[in-house]
C-alpha cells in the first residue's frame, strides 16, 4: 500500500487528514515541520508528501526548494490557509504538483492524493 506523509506543525491538522486518508488504506507518516519531513523522505520513501506551508524550522517553501535541489522526485501537494496568488504560484514553481486551501474538504484531499499516486504507479 501506498505511504503517505502529513508534515505540519498543528497536531490536529494532521489528525483530520490521517482521518481523512485511512479510509482509503495509506500508510500514514507524519512530520512537525519541514526539517523532520525532510528525514522522514529520505528514510522511509513515501509515494506522495502532504504538506502545510507555514511552519517553524523549515517551512514548506524550504522543504519544496529542499527537495528540488536533492533532486527528490516525491509528489507534494500544498495544504495551505495562505489563500494568495502568489504563495500558490511559488508552491508550483518549486515542484507542488496541487495546492489545497484549509480546511481540507474531504473529498478533494482524497481526490488530489489518489490521482497523483494513480500518475506515479
Amino acid at each position: 500500500m501506498a505511504m503517505v506523509l502529513i508534515i505540519d506543525d498543528a497536531a490536529f491538522s494532521r489528525r483530520m487528514i490521517r482521518k481523512f486518508l485511512q479510509v482509503d488504506g495509506y500508510e500514514i507518516i507524519e512530520a512537525s515541520n519541514g526539517r523532520e519531513g525532510l528525514e522522514m523522505v529520505y528514510n522511509h520513501k513515501p509515494n506522495c508528501v502532504l504538506a502545510d506551508l507555514l511552519m517553524p524550522d523549515m517551512n514548506g517553501f524550504e522543504f519544496l526548494k529542499a527537495m528540488q535541489d536533492k533532486e527528490l522526485k516525491i509528489p507534494t501537494i500544498i495544504i495551505s490557509a495562505d489563500i494568495q496568488e502568489g504563495a500558490r504560484n511559488q508552491s508550483f514553481s518549486l515542484g507542488a504538483v496541487n495546492f489545497i486551501n484549509k480546511p481540507p474538504k474531504e473529498s478533494e484531499l482524497r481526490k488530489a492524493v489518489q490521482e497523483v499516486l494513480s500518475i506515479k504507479e
